[in-house]
């Protein structure tokens, strides 16, 4: 009796070790390289924060991409995996990162990342992209147009510095600007493409809500009436 209680502890602690879930991957699986495109490469404003993107050709179209993030020694995917290479933007204070990703051509997704415990994680419960299309079809004047293809979700430029080219006195790292496009199957036969061209919208970072600034409310209409005539 005595000889069984003397080995427990170390049948504990072997049944504890087998028990540890695995520790998680410090980068990309195998098969997947880093793309030597310049352009495909990101830094925080901070330079605390390097991004690189991974591809595997699978032969026969099938090609993956990965997205991770290195900060020092440590490394996280920027999930979701998708088939294209992505561009990036960060706010200034290197705290908020988007995702501009293609998905096909003419289309494209936005995803929004935010820094935890010294990582980025997924901010948002569905992709950006998908939030502000939830909105433009929330509200009276938008909500019954249909869109077929074409259709993208992109990201204004001027996050690093608060749109400052604009006019505006917004605060810092606190608004994203998305514009969405998207066109048409159906339309007059003396129309050759009919949509949605470039309707500005604008996320607060702080809220989690979406507005129109009265500033685009022209512009806005006319996205809604787009069209090129044959």
């Amino acid at each position: 009796m005595t000889a069984f209680y003397r080995a427990a502890p170390w049948l504990v602690l072997a049944l504890m070790l087998a028990a540890a879930p695995a520790r998680a991957a410090s980068g990309p699986p195998s098969g997947f390289v880093l793309t030597d495109d310049a352009d495909l490469a990101f830094t925080s404003p901070d330079g605390a924060t390097k991004l690189e993107q991974y591809m595997k050709d699978g032969g026969n179209w099938d090609v993956k991409w990965q997205v991770w993030a290195r900060h020092g020694d440590r490394m996280t995917e920027l999930k979701p995996e998708q088939g294209y290479g992505a561009g990036f933007r960060f706010t200034s204070d290197s705290q908020w990162l988007v995702r501009m990703q293609k998905t096909g051509s003419g289309e494209q997704d936005l995803f929004l990342y935010h820094v935890e415990n010294g990582a980025f994680v997924s901010a948002t419960r569905k992709s950006l992209s998908d939030l502000a299309w939830d909105y433009f079809h929330s509200r009276p004047d938008t909500k019954t147009m249909k869109l077929d293809y074409h259709i993208s979700a992109n990201l204004m430029k001027g996050t690093e510095d608060a749109y400052r080219w604009l006019g505006v006195d917004w605060p810092n790292n606190r608004y994203l600007l998305i514009s969405l496009s998207g066109e048409m199957d159906k339309h007059p036969k003396n129309v050759a493409v009919k949509g949605l061209a470039d309707w500005k919208c604008r996320y607060d970072l702080k809220t989690g809500k979406f507005d129109v600034p009265a500033m685009f409310a022209k512009g806005n209409a006319d996205a809604l009436n787009w069209e090129i005539k044959r």
